[in-house]
């Protein structure tokens, strides 16, 4: 069960992927509203601090690798390069 948990995290993980990596190629990430990555951004920073006295190591990561993506959107969101 485990193992389903670390899989199931690690696609949840990289959902975000594809738009922080968009963000950073084209410098800007014009089509997202800050009303979504608000929402996305606080959940997931609340989810974070739920779950870590607890110690769920896949949930951990998957919340954690998102706010990394999500750092790059915010990024490009702030300072787009056009």
């Amino acid at each position: 069960m485990e193992m389903i948990g670390w899989f199931g995290s690690i696609l949840l993980a990289f959902c975000g992927l594809p738009q922080a990596i968009e963000s950073y190629k084209t410098k800007s990430s014009e089509g997202l509203t800050w009303g979504f990555i608000g929402m996305w951004f606080v959940g997931e920073i609340m989810t974070i601090i739920y779950i870590l006295p607890q110690m769920v190591l896949p949930l951990l990561f998957n919340y954690t690798a998102n706010v990394i993506f999500l750092s790059i959107i915010i990024y490009y969101k702030i300072n787009p390069k056009k």
